[in-house]
């Protein structure tokens, strides 16, 4: 993903103040259900605050893969949206998670198409997956790394040992229940 030029805060196409982020990775909580970790992409690692975001296992895994640059034997369902949509002319521009409400996310989908821009309303996961197989940039509204952010200093864990402790204390106790309003 490339950092754009106005990645510090710049208007969404929704009217609110924006962060760009990246996929961080892949974590599970304590109750093995699976978390995307988004964080903004000017922060050094240890600060700022990163988005959990809760997903199934089955999106978990296509957004790693995608991550990763890899491929699974078989197309798995991003794979076959981020078909679809290119043999119809049209290209992810952008993904935007612009909202949560009552512990759940929401996220646009900004689609350049032969017909102009579009905006279409869809899940996070599903955003995700797609903007990590179109290498296009993902932001997050302001308020929802405010509301939803935990401090990077407990997700920063690849040299620190008592990070990474602390890091897994917090799993063990978080529950998606926690980010409702």
């Amino acid at each position: 993903m490339a950092v754009t030029a106005d990645a510090i805060r710049p208007q969404a196409l929704t009217g609110g103040v924006m962060v760009q982020v990246r996929i961080l990775g892949v974590a599970l909580d304590s109750a093995l259900q699976h978390i995307i970790l988004l964080k903004p992409v000017l922060d050094e690692p240890g600060e700022g605050r990163v988005v959990p975001i809760w997903v199934g296992e089955l999106e978990a895994t296509s957004i790693l893969i995608a991550t990763q640059g890899e491929e699974a034997p078989r197309p798995l369902t991003h794979d076959l949206m981020k078909t679809v949509l290119q043999t119809l002319g049209a290209e992810v521009e952008r993904v935007d998670v612009t909202r949560i409400e009552d512990g759940t996310f929401y996220a646009e989908i900004t689609l350049m198409t032969p017909s102009g821009r579009r905006v279409i309303d869809a899940r996070p996961s599903d955003s995700l997956g797609l903007a990590a197989r179109f290498h296009a940039p993902i932001w997050v509204a302001d308020a929802v790394v405010e509301e939803a952010g935990i401090p990077a200093e407990l997700v920063d864990v690849a040299e620190d040992e008592e990070k990474l402790e602390e890091f897994k204390e917090f799993l063990e106790h978080v529950d998606p229940e926690d980010f409702q309003g």
